[in-house]
C-alpha cells in the first residue's frame, strides 16, 4: 500500500516560489509514476506535471511549463513540485498522486492513479 503525504503549502504573493513535497508514509512509491494535480473551488481536478518512475521523463501542463519543476529523489523517497513565478489562477488543493509504472501515457488522466495525497493548499494574492 502506498500512502502519500503532501507538505509545502501555503500563502505566497504571486512572483513568489513554492516547492510541495510528497512522500510516501507506506510503501516505497520509487517504482510508481507519480502526478501532480490540482483543484480550485468550483473547478475539476487538473492535472499539472507527472514524472516517470524513473525520472527520466517529466510532464507538464501548459499553463505552468516555464515556471513549474517536477522531480524526484529516490533516496528520500520523494517527489517535488517546484513553483516559481507563482500567480492567483494557481490558487487551489494540490494532490500528488502515484500510478503503478507498467502503463505510460495519459498523464493527466485521475482514474489511472491508484494511490493519491490528502492534498496541502495553495494560496497565491495578487
Amino acid at each position: 500500500q502506498v500512502q502519500l503525504v503532501e507538505s509545502g503549502g501555503g500563502l505566497v504573493q504571486a512572483g513568489g516560489s513554492l516547492r510541495l513535497s510528497c512522500a510516501s508514509s507506506g510503501r516505497t512509491f520509487s517504482a510508481y509514476h507519480v502526478g501532480w494535480f490540482r483543484q480550485a473551488p468550483g473547478k475539476e481536478r487538473e492535472f499539472v506535471a507527472a514524472i516517470t518512475w524513473t525520472g527520466d521523463y517529466t510532464y507538464l501542463t501548459n499553463s505552468v511549463k516555464g515556471r513549474f519543476t517536477i522531480s524526484r529523489d529516490t533516496a528520500k523517497n520523494a517527489v517535488y513540485l517546484q513553483m516559481n513565478r507563482l500567480e492567483p489562477g494557481d490558487t487551489a488543493v494540490y494532490y500528488c498522486a502515484a500510478r503503478e509504472r507498467q502503463r505510460l501515457g495519459d498523464w493527466g488522466t485521475p482514474r489511472l492513479y491508484a494511490y493519491w495525497g490528502q492534498g496541502t493548499q495553495v494560496t497565491v494574492s495578487s
